[in-house]
């Protein structure tokens, strides 16, 4: 892994470059200070009193602040998604024993649609903070969080699996603690991996934003002020125009976040691609350029942050020693069994309490609705392939373009993390105006909602898998004059492999999450819906109908992990074997 080193400055008179680092310094700190005031004025919201069914306004005015609201929200849930995200894929890729639990049970998890997630998590939040706002916003961000954490997991667990043995017997030799494995080895070999999806993972909350700011469970009307309430009222009540400026405002902040935040870390990122020659092509971002003139960033960095760090480091380290030094090896082992014991009895118990709960739930059903339910599964898995198949087949070429070019990735980057941001659901309304019409509209309309909800997974999974390919294999390719098929069949197709692997898991489980909205809408004050697994599960929500809800849930994820089991493991198997980069 080579180190892109920094872009020489332009040179400039003294005198100029002193005044725009003056000028860069007063744009960071205000910048800065509009965040905390943000935070403060956002705190001080979840903090006051309880309102779960607020009234949302379709006044164009209130639109930056819903902007705040939702941004604040999806920013909590990605926090909490990346750090569960690493600490479970460490630990499913670093034990094998916890690897045959943590997986299938990550399996399950990413095939619950949100939905699903909706009774459990908001009564438990508003039961701990029952006069509080803080319940009814921790819920949502906590349902933000589902739609957004498999995916993540999924990457990081991959790519510990198919990191090269060579560099590990080299962190081996030089007596690397778990924690500098952890930090110099394992992070920064999956950062591209971990970048491309983020980048998924918050265009999936902006998808499901709808969905979690304003929802019906039972007779209780949550709704909270944000980008998805403004859009789902719009949607509900057919306004066009509300839609319209909606989209644009949701527009609007994925275009800041990218120039902001995404472009730069992808800069940042691409010193961490596993290569030999560094590639003569570099990205480059101007806000990370500014950023590197800003002196009181550079010093914040300096006082606080690398401090913090170093310390962070020498503690692990420290600690990790002590702990061999003070526990000798049988001890240890002794310790590791017991903990071990404890686990599995909580999770027994836990799993005993869930089943027999569960068991007096689903004997109320008849068989007619069992029958119902599987009918429903068997043509949501017939939507859920097809859109895997449609995707795939431009994503693939396309993903590969945009990662083999840096010129191309520039531009399509943003329009990509738009498309991939824009809920579908928001435009839902106005394709249903033309597709209602003709015969077989709903079903079309389904099928591409679950396309558009889905196939972004592929793309910035492929995107990412191009981009790691190591430049000298791709000097080598071009040096030996391979040919188009020779470079797909040698060169790009085992180089994105486990990339591809991990785009296909997680768009198959994001169709069929995206089925609670593709297959059942509230439209003009009516429900538009298709029989389908989906529309059960948000018709079993809306009416508050728990035994419904848990028995297609139940169906859904036991669907999904078949498919896992028989399909998706195999060709993991395949990747962190076969296709795994050696040096």
């Amino acid at each position: 892994m080579h180190s892109t080193p920094l872009p020489p400055a332009v040179q400039q008179p003294a005198g100029s470059r002193s005044s725009w680092a003056f000028l860069i310094d007063i744009a960071v700190f205000l910048f800065v200070f509009a965040a905390i005031f943000g935070i403060y004025a956002i705190g001080r919201t979840w903090l006051g009193p309880v309102h779960p069914q607020a009234r949302i306004s379709q006044n164009p005015r209130d639109l930056p602040l819903y902007a705040l609201y939702s941004l604040v929200r999806i920013s909590v849930a990605y926090a909490l998604s990346l750090v569960f995200a690493l600490g479970y894929g460490y630990l499913a890729a670093s034990s094998r024993r916890a690897e045959m639990i943590l997986i299938p049970l990550l399996d399950i998890l990413q095939s619950i649609p949100v939905l699903s997630f909706l009774p459990g998590v908001m009564l438990a939040m508003v039961a701990l903070f029952p006069h509080r706002q803080l319940g009814v916003e921790l819920g949502c961000v906590l349902l933000i969080f589902t739609g957004q954490v498999w995916n993540i997991a999924f990457s990081f667990y991959s790519s510990l699996k198919t990191v090269p043995n060579d560099l590990r017997e080299a962190a081996t030799i030089y007596r690397f603690s778990r924690w500098q494995c952890f930090a110099e080895l394992d992070l920064p070999f999956s950062t591209i991996g971990l970048v491309w999806n983020s980048m998924m993972s918050v265009a999936g909350g902006w998808f499901f934003l709808m969905a979690c700011e304003m929802f019906v469970l039972g007779k209780r009307d949550f709704r909270l002020p944000g980008l998805g309430s403004f859009l789902q009222t719009a949607a509900s009540a057919g306004n066009t125009r509300a839609i319209l400026w909606g989209v644009a405002a949701m527009i609007a902040v994925i275009v800041l976040l990218d120039q902001v935040i995404w472009r730069p870390i992808i800069v940042w990122a691409d010193k961490f691609k596993f290569e030999q020659v560094e590639s003569s092509a570099g990205t480059q971002a101007t806000v990370l350029h500014l950023i590197g003139r800003a002196s009181f960033l550079i010093r914040l960095y300096r006082l606080l942050f690398l401090p913090f760090f170093n310390w962070l480091t020498l503690m692990f380290t420290l600690g990790a020693r002590r702990a061999a030094e003070t526990f000798s090896a049988p001890k240890q082992h002794k310790l590791r069994r017991a903990l071990g014991y404890l686990f599995a009895a909580a999770i027994f118990v836990g799993v005993g309490f869930a089943v027999f709960h569960a068991a007096r739930e689903l004997s109320r059903l008849h068989r007619e609705d069992y029958v119902e339910l599987l009918e429903s599964a068997a043509l949501t898995f017939l939507r859920v392939n097809t859109a895997l198949i449609l995707g795939a087949l431009w994503t693939v070429p396309a993903g590969v373009a945009i990662g083999f070019s840096p010129r191309l990735a520039r531009l399509a980057q943003p329009l990509v993390q738009i498309a991939a941001s824009i809920p579908a659901t928001a435009l839902f309304p106005i394709i249903l105006l033309f597709l209602l019409r003709l015969r077989g509209g709903l079903e079309f309309a389904a099928m591409l909602l679950m396309l558009l909800g889905t196939q972004w997974y592929i793309l910035f999974n492929v995107i990412a898998g191009a981009i790691a390919i190591p430049t000298d294999l791709k000097e080598a390719a071009r040096i030996f004059r391979f040919s188009s098929w020779d470079r797909w069949r040698f060169l790009i197709l085992p180089g994105i492999f486990p990339y591809l692997v991990t785009g296909m898991v997680t768009a198959s489980g994001g169709a069929w999450n995206a089925s609670i909205v593709a297959e059942y809408f509230h439209f003009q004050g009516r429900i538009v819906s298709t029989p389908g697994l989906g529309s059960a599960i948000s018709s079993a929500s809306d009416s508050g109908r728990f035994d419904m809800l848990l028995a297609s849930t139940l169906i859904m994820a036991s669907v999904v992990v078949l498919i896992n089991r028989l399909l998706w493991r195999r060709l993991y198997r395949l990747a962190s074997s076969r296709f795994k980069l050696e040096t």
